[in-house]
Parts: C-alpha cells; structure tokens; sequence
C-alpha cells in the first residue's frame, strides 16, 4: 500500500501489525476470496466515509479482480444503507482512481 512508508516512519509497529497481521494473515485466509474481502472493505470504507484508505481499497480491489461496473454498483447498493452524500463522495473517490489508472 503506498501509505505504508509514511506509516512505518510515524508508527513503526502499526505498519508492523498491518503487514504481518492485517494483510499477512487475515487477507490470506481460505475461507473468503481476496475479491470478496475487497467488496467488503470498499463498502466499510464507503459507508464511514474513510476516504483516503477508501483510494486505496478500489485500487486494491481492481487488482483483486472487481470490475469498475461492479465497483459502481457496489457504490449504488450501499448509497441505501448509508446515505447520498457518502455515494456521492464514493463516487468522486473512484472516478480518480479510475482515471489514474489510465495515465
């Protein structure tokens, strides 16, 4: 994740814990697919408004094979559950990823 030189210079064992645990362990459990975790985490992400990890997530979940159609309707989906402004800001945040991708 590209926030994770910044987080091992101002919380080494965060980053530690991140890695190891966060993304060595529980990312790579069998029981639920990388694709299904990452639909979960835009969702989390999207609905607490937690923009900046919310960047890095979509991209993560473009990696993890979801598709931009499905990231969109994951957004539209959710705009129920956890209201207009946050969709509206879900969106904004994708669209940026989307084109940075392009570059």
């Amino acid at each position: 994740m590209s926030s994770q030189p910044t987080m091992k210079k101002v919380a080494p064992r965060l980053a530690q814990l991140t890695s190891d645990i966060l993304y060595g362990e529980i990312w790579e459990r069998k029981e639920m697919s990388k694709r299904d975790r990452s639909l979960i985490t835009v969702a989390v992400l999207m609905a607490t408004y937690r923009t900046d990890q919310l960047r890095l997530h979509i991209g993560l979940a473009l990696d993890n094979g979801v598709t931009q159609e499905e990231i969109g309707e994951l957004i539209t989906h959710t705009a129920f559950y956890a209201g207009w402004p946050t969709a509206a800001n879900a969106v904004m945040v994708a669209q940026s990823v989307f084109d940075s991708r392009k570059a």
